[in-house]
């Protein structure tokens, strides 16, 4: 069984940034999709980015378009959520996940997921 864990979480003013990191262990991520969802209270988790195992193919939510980037290092195992011009809308728990099958701004479509990281922005 694989594990990814979050980490890179905290509190933030409106404008800054925060870069998340995400781990896989017991598992490779190499060829593997990987997403960014995230869940604000009283809120269903929602699609944030995903990454392709290819590299440069890239996807986001419009609400963090240009503003979000996803990257991966494969040899270190890692995907990355760098975060700038944050909102106080950013705010909600980051989860990363390994995508299994079907669309990619799904949640059913990923099979392992980390356990979060909490993003607050303080307006």
């Amino acid at each position: 069984q694989g594990q990814l864990v979050e980490s890179g979480g905290g509190l933030v003013q409106t404008g800054g940034s925060l870069r998340l990191s995400c781990v896989a262990s017991g598992r490779s991520i190499a060829y593997a999709g990987m997403g960014w969802f995230r869940q604000a209270p009283g809120k269903e988790r929602e699609f944030v980015a995903y990454t392709y195992w290819i590299p440069g193919r890239t996807y986001y939510a419009d609400s963090v378009k240009g503003r979000f980037t996803i990257s991966r290092d494969d040899t270190k195992n890692t995907v990355y959520l760098q975060m700038d011009s944050l909102k106080p809308e950013d705010t909600a728990v980051y989860y990363c996940a390994s995508r299994r099958s079907g669309s990619y701004w799904i949640t059913s479509s990923y099979d392992y997921w980390g356990q979060g990281t909490q993003v607050t922005v303080a307006s």
